[in-house]
């Protein structure tokens, strides 16, 4: 029972990101420091997307229960991670916009605490990184989006560490913003990537360059 594993699994990630982004945010507002806000706003996007993932799970073992059903179960797990990957950009567009205001208007920012949070949200990420693991050959978009989304944030969370580690030594307030600008970026490509996966899916579009990468792996 794969999927089962999954969607179990999946619900664990949701309860711990969750978790986890209420500290990062209430931390990232207390602080000031705009590299946590990113990281926790960042984190509360993939509750929303590892949710939507958990939901689609659970809708396709209900679906497949049921005889009267006829349609594509498979493609629930393709929408849920087209919609995810429409959140993920507009959040990022979102902190993108709020750094650029806080270059003009830099505020003073609560190094250690920041620092500190930002720590136990890079763990949290590792921990449920690997809890998604999974292997590539048979994985659907449902669980590579979760496991994108969880990457992704551990990617925000580190460089929320480096960016206030520098600006705390150094005392420029203005890398901590910049951090969040990076990471920003990282999630648009992330997720510009998986609108196209995830779409082609639901378009019913075969893309020979992906089959070439899976070494014609046919389920």
């Amino acid at each position: 029972m794969e999927r089962h594993s999954h969607e179990k699994k999946t619900l664990w990630v949701v309860l711990l990101t969750a978790v986890t982004m209420v500290v990062e945010i209430v931390f990232g507002l207390t602080t000031k420091s705009m590299a946590l806000l990113a990281d926790g706003i960042h984190m509360g996007s993939h509750v929303l997307a590892i949710g939507l993932s958990w939901l689609a799970y659970v809708l396709v073992r209900k679906l497949s229960k049921r005889e009267s059903f006829n349609g594509n179960s498979d493609k629930i797990l393709s929408l849920s991670g087209y919609s995810s990957g429409l959140m993920l950009l507009l959040f990022a567009i979102v902190i993108i916009i709020e750094a650029v205001e806080r270059f003009y208007n830099p505020a003073d920012i609560v190094y250690r605490e920041a620092i500190a949070v930002a720590i136990i949200g890079l763990l949290v990420n590792i921990a449920s990184a690997f809890l998604l693991h999974h292997d590539h050959q048979h994985s659907d978009h449902n669980i590579k989006a979760a496991y994108l989304h969880v990457i992704a944030d551990a990617l925000t969370s580190l460089s929320a560490i480096l960016g206030l580690f520098v600006a705390m030594i150094w005392d420029i307030p203005f890398i901590d913003t910049i951090a969040a600008i990076v990471s920003s970026l990282v999630i648009i490509k992330w997720s510009i990537g998986l609108l196209k996966d995830s779409g082609s899916v639901l378009l019913d579009i075969k893309t020979t360059d992906n089959e070439r990468h899976h070494g014609h792996h046919h389920d």
